[in-house]
């Protein structure tokens, strides 16, 4: 193959995983409980295969299905959007990255004050709409950061964009990322800038920035990057890999824009991976337990999935998949929930195949590596000769 297309719908889970349990979560399914609005309207995706995925039964089914199919189990110890997307990118994590729920120990806070010369609000699980509500006057009045977590490896920091430009709370994000090390290592520092007043509400703005822990070891945009290919990153897949393996990225706006940047690439002549993440189904829709957003965002994808695979050359490779999940009917709590997800795969090469379930999110690391001709050690299994051909 010479272009691999690699969408992360950020966090379309597709079904409870074995060990849902274990990280607090029972009967939970994104794409299942999206399945229930009638927003929802899938037919390009339904027909590469995406209700012939194992249990995916409430979508109706390809009888010639037109792409290859599959659901992943997480091998990794989390279901975060930094985890997610290293196994995606070859690398399994034992081990579970800090959590606070308590909120964070004075030794973080403390040279975190004194470095930035602003108190801290809040230090404690909150969802991200309520806890501007809550503290954004406070904010305000004050100068005063407002950090706070969530059940993922998270250290946020929100800020009105009137009291602290972005670029000022990306500095302060900075800051805190130097902090978080060690054990404290969080997967993500993410910069939260709303706008807005105490009378008319707050709203989060697009200004969103993380700032990942680096990936512990090579994964697979490295290897590409140093076997002279490009590596193209869409959306946040610059902000989760630390900047690492890619050979230029863009920022996005939302999903519509994510598409459209894909499309600007997809025009020019490339050999390598263009890995794309769209964040509004987890930021705006999954998180707020918006079940009817979530499904019509997966409809405008779908419309645009169709005709792009139409649109590509023979020697093209489309793959959609998820990070973890965010199931939008899940009212225990609003965090991502620990979910299988799903794959489809699409060329004109592509044999309409079910790969059934698979071990790890590292077999897209595996296969990608392997179509596109570069070597690379990953814990995955390459499924390519199963479905090119």
């Amino acid at each position: 193959m010479k272009r691999v297309f690699l969408f992360v719908l950020d966090s379309c889970g597709c079904g409870e995983a074995p060990d849902a349990h274990a990280f607090g979560d029972y009967n939970v399914n994104t794409l299942r409980s999206c399945a229930t609005s009638d927003k929802l309207h899938v037919p390009n995706m339904v027909s590469y295969g995406l209700g012939n995925i194992d249990t995916v039964d409430y979508l109706g089914k390809a009888e010639h299905q037109k792409g290859a199919c599959a659901r992943l189990k997480e091998a990794s110890m989390g279901k975060d959007t930094t985890i997610g997307h290293w196994e995606i990118a070859g690398i399994v994590s034992p081990n579970p990255l800090p959590t606070y729920p308590n909120g964070f120990p004075e030794e973080i806070l403390k040279p975190f004050r004194e470095a930035t010369g602003r108190g801290v609000l809040a230090n404690a699980p909150w969802s991200g709409t309520e806890v501007i509500n809550k503290y954004g006057e406070e904010h305000m009045k004050t100068g005063d950061l407002i950090v706070y977590t969530s059940a993922d490896s998270v250290f946020q920091i929100a800020a009105h964009e009137d009291i602290v430009p972005p670029e000022q709370l990306y500095e302060y994000c900075r800051i805190a990322r130097r902090l978080l090390v060690g054990k404290h290592g969080v997967g993500r520092v993410i910069a939260r800038p709303f706008i807005g007043n105490p009378k008319d509400g707050f709203t989060r703005t697009s200004n969103r920035h993380d700032f990942s822990l680096e990936p512990p070891a090579e994964t697979m945009l490295d290897a590409i990057k140093a076997a002279g290919q490009d590596v193209l990153a869409v959306g946040k897949i610059h902000d989760i890999f630390a900047g690492h393996g890619m050979t230029e990225f863009v920022y996005t706006k939302g999903n519509t824009d994510g598409l459209n940047k894909t499309l600007d690439y997809a025009a020019r002549d490339f050999k390598g991976l263009c890995f794309i993440n769209l964040v509004d189904f987890d930021m705006l829709y999954g998180h707020r337990r918006n079940i009817d957003g979530y499904a019509a965002a997966l409809t405008e994808f779908d419309a645009f999935f169709g005709k792009f695979v139409e649109s590509l050359g023979e020697d093209d490779l489309v793959m959609v998949t998820a990070d973890h999940g965010c199931d939008p009917a899940y009212t225990k709590t609003t965090d991502h929930t620990r979910e299988y997800v799903p794959l489809l795969i699409a060329g004109k090469k592509v044999k309409p195949v079910n790969l059934g379930t698979r071990t790890s999110f590292a077999d897209i690391a595996a296969t990608v590596t392997e179509l596109l001709g570069v070597p690379f050690n990953t814990p995955g299994k390459s499924f390519a000769a199963e479905v090119v051909g």
